[in-house]
């Protein structure tokens, strides 16, 4: 079985990230797809594993195999996690709805470390942008905003929210260069700083529930050998 078979015929979810699942989808935005597959068991008992992942068929489509996108999630990554809560689905069978019903298991005060860490690195390549060219990569800026503050209300209500809602306007002025450079480091600052604070009294559990995610994976597992 191919990997583009894989992606075709055993895709349990689907879904639209990037600008169009942010509300910062502009005239010309490219259509980022995301998606998770469950190969059928008995491709596990070969010595040649099916992938953990597969780049394609169509263009800006990525896809993971169930349990790899599981392992992720349950590490916080960002990406991953924000994957299980895009508002643009595009397929799902009865499967991807229960993996989507494990959304709150996936979720810990891991994400304070993990979105974090990832916007820091994000940050010192902007910063590098700076010293090099003397501006930043603006598109880059506006989307380290959005996952800070993503961040932020995550730590601060236990929920995941993508769309950016009244932010879309600030948030596309620094796209497009109209925001200065300093008063959008102090931003950036100001937002790791509330994250920071929220994390000390943010209602997220401090572990995943792994049994719960690993029992769901396991009925998968036992199921697709079963059919």
């Amino acid at each position: 079985m191919t990997p583009e078979e894989l992606v075709r015929d055993h895709t349990i979810y689907s879904c639209v990230m990037g600008s169009r699942a942010f509300g910062l989808a502009t005239e010309g935005s490219d259509t980022d797809r995301r998606g998770v597959f469950l190969a059928p068991t008995p491709l596990f008992w070969r010595f040649d594993k099916p992938p953990t992942h597969v780049d394609g068929p169509a263009e800006e489509q990525f896809s993971w195999e169930l349990e790899r996108f599981c392992e992720l999630a349950l590490r916080a990554n960002p990406n991953i996690l924000e994957c299980l809560h895009s508002p643009v689905v595009e397929r799902i069978d009865d499967t991807g709805r229960e993996l989507l019903s494990l959304r709150e298991a996936f979720l810990s005060r891991q994400v304070h470390q993990t979105f974090v860490r990832y916007a820091l690195g994000q940050r010192k390549k902007l910063d590098a942008d700076m010293r090099q060219y003397g501006a930043p990569r603006w598109k880059h800026a506006m989307h380290l905003l959005r996952l800070l503050t993503s961040c932020r209300d995550l730590l601060r209500t236990g929920r995941l929210t993508l769309d950016v809602g009244p932010d879309r306007e600030r948030l596309l002025a620094v796209k497009h260069g109209e925001v200065s450079w300093p008063e959008v480091d102090s931003w950036m600052t100001r937002l790791s700083e509330e994250a920071d604070r929220a994390a000390l009294t943010t209602p997220l559990p401090s572990e995943p529930d792994r049994p719960r995610v690993e029992a769901f994976l396991l009925r998968t597992r036992r199921a697709s050998a079963a059919g």
